[in-house]
């Protein structure tokens, strides 16, 4: 089991990732979404005020604060990381968010208006798995938004170039909306965002190569290394076509 190792990584980042993101972007994600990003998905998502929330894979939750400061959801965030959990709390302070230390699937019992699932789309190998626990939780006419990194399966030789390949399952298209389908989710609403964030990946990238030596000494020189280029196989993909990223919503019909 990979060592959870968060609350370093946050401490290594943080200043890294605040300069990456343009004025007001920045809002403690650990990802290539912006903050107009987050408010656009949950938009049509129709968070807003009485809405239930479940935020899965939530990390420290920047996203998820964001939403509860701004649109007053209900909101539970989910994450196999007690240490990620730890620093949501802390950082939510008094607003009403709840946090649970969860290992994805399965899905607590629990109902819910909407799904969250903001970069870690490509994490799961078996998303048929991981759309049946989403369907399960979901209230009739519920909506599962998440962003996808979207492209054939990666060849032997990039799953070699990619540190931590085993979190990296790819996707097509076509595929994943078969498989929505067969879960009982209709898309309504979808968005190419690969250019967005191939831009955000490249800032980040620079910010990371400038702030190495401080990552470096939090994290490790191997970890900072392997950060590194991980973001450089990101840019090469996204900007290149090689990966697109989409935003998605999909709406539950008649209960399972």
């Amino acid at each position: 089991m990979r060592q959870d190792r968060r609350a370093p990584f946050v401490a290594a980042l943080e200043h890294a990732r605040a300069a990456a993101y343009p004025a007001g972007e920045y809002v403690g994600q650990e990802s290539f979404l912006r903050a107009a990003e987050i408010r656009r998905l949950a938009h049509r998502a129709g968070i807003g005020p009485g809405v239930s929330v479940l935020d899965l894979c939530c990390g420290t939750a920047g996203p998820g604060r964001l939403l509860v400061a701004e649109l007053g959801c209900g909101y539970l965030g989910l994450d196999c990381s007690a240490s990620a959990v730890e620093i949501a709390r802390r950082l939510a302070g008094d607003l009403p968010c709840r946090f649970e230390q969860a290992q994805i699937p399965p899905v607590p019992d629990t109902r819910v208006d909407v799904v969250l699932l903001l970069e870690t789309m490509l994490a799961f190998p078996d998303k048929p798995t991981l759309l049946a626990e989403v369907v399960r939780v979901l209230a009739p006419g519920g909506r599962f938004a998440f962003t996808v990194e979207e492209g054939r399966p990666l060849a032997p030789g990039e799953r070699a170039r990619m540190p931590d390949a085993d979190t990296v399952w790819l996707v097509e298209l076509a595929e994943l909306r078969a498989m929505l389908g067969a879960a009982g989710l209709t898309v309504t609403w979808q968005e190419q965002w690969s250019v967005a964030h191939h831009a955000t990946a490249t800032a980040l990238l620079a910010s990371y190569r400038a702030d190495a030596g401080t990552v470096a000494r939090h994290v490790g020189a191997t970890a900072a290394a392997e950060l590194i280029a991980a973001h450089e196989l990101w840019c090469d993909w996204l900007g290149g076509g090689r990966v697109r990223k989409f935003a998605v919503v999909a709406r539950k019909g008649v209960d399972r």
